[in-house]
């Protein structure tokens, strides 16, 4: 099983809130997650990220999705 770190759409219409989640590649956006590592509100610029959830997934081998390395690239998380 390829795990993935990436985002995963929630919130209402018009105002999307995306998950940074860790979840299995072939898995679709709003399919079932391994573990939530933070959320992102793109509106309100807000970016909350568990960095140490987020090195251990790294560690253990998780590849991250470019969206969601840019996220933690401006958080300086990685």
């Amino acid at each position: 099983m390829a795990l993935r770190i990436r985002l995963a759409r929630f919130g209402r219409s018009h105002h999307p809130i995306y998950r940074i989640v860790v979840m299995d590649a072939k898995s679709p956006r709003e399919g079932k997650y391994v573990d939530i590592l933070g959320t992102y509100d793109p509106i309100r610029k807000d970016l909350q990220v568990k960095e140490e959830k987020v090195k251990d997934w790294l560690s253990k081998g998780a590849e991250i999705t470019d969206r969601a390395k840019s996220l933690l690239r401006s958080a300086k998380i990685l």
